[in-house]
């Protein structure tokens, strides 16, 4: 689980703070979803969490606090999928095995090909296994870098606008595996979006941010019209098919 108790954060001297004292909580095999514009601080949020930037409050993960950890520590617990993915010229059984760095200190083991060959099955990407990972489509490299961060058997998942530049069929696959990942495996994963629709369908717990600061949060009920016209600024309706919600766009305030 995650636990963010009065965090702060700025990024340099003499600068305002970009979080004001936010707190956030996250259960065991649950999927939370932090929602806002742009400038928000849902990705300075993650980047705390990850422990690229100081802070004031307190991070637990897993009743660990972070500030207490080593960085190798802390990559046992914690997984990233950036939203701009970067691969270097390699197979994809290669790009994937990076994520089991923390676990090896010269070369990987059987144990970790092992691993990595076992999720690449898991996620149904052994045919890709020798190809060139720069060679993919943007799903397909998205479908590697999930890989690499779930061999790293972290407890916790973070990713940044996961279904970033994909197109419709991309999106909702990797929204069922992130979903996916979550139920079956009771891993905690915290993710950003953009899309409201696409964040009901994965999400169970939502954050939404503007200005630094969590002015809503809870289950799905809180995805509404009332809540999105403050943190963007837009007329929204919430509908329902098939039993269920929807967000259907209709101008500024």
């Amino acid at each position: 689980m995650i636990t963010c108790t009065h965090l702060s954060t700025h990024y340099g001297k003499n600068t305002p703070d970009v979080l004001q004292d936010l707190s956030f909580h996250l259960e065991k095999g649950k999927v939370g979803v932090l929602l806002g514009s742009n400038g928000a601080g849902k990705s300075t949020l993650l980047k705390c969490v990850l422990g690229e930037l100081r802070y004031q409050g307190e991070i637990l993960v897993d009743g660990q606090n972070l500030k207490e950890l080593k960085p190798k520590q802390r990559a046992a617990l914690i997984a990233y999928v950036p939203q701009n993915l970067s691969f270097a010229p390699s197979s994809v059984f290669d790009a994937v095995m990076v994520g089991r760095i923390p676990h090896f200190a010269f070369a990987p083991s059987k144990e970790d090909e092992e691993i990595v060959w076992s999720t690449l099955k898991e996620l149904g990407m052994e045919e890709f296994a020798l190809r060139n990972v720069l060679e993919l489509s943007g799903g397909e490299r998205q479908k590697v870098a999930i890989a690499r961060a779930m061999v790293q058997q972290a407890k916790v998942l973070l990713f940044d606008e996961p279904t970033s530049n994909l197109d419709i069929a991309a999106e909702h696959a990797v929204v069922e595996m992130v979903e996916s990942i979550a139920k079956e495996k009771s891993l905690t994963v915290l993710l950003s979006m953009h899309d409201l629709n696409l964040a009901l369908e994965v999400g169970d717990t939502f954050a939404f941010l503007k200005d630094g600061r969590i002015i809503a949060q809870g289950d799905e009920d809180i995805v509404n019209e009332k809540t999105i016209a403050e943190a963007f600024g837009i007329i929204a309706r919430r509908v329902s098919v098939d039993n269920k919600g929807f967000i259907v766009y209709g101008g500024h305030e």
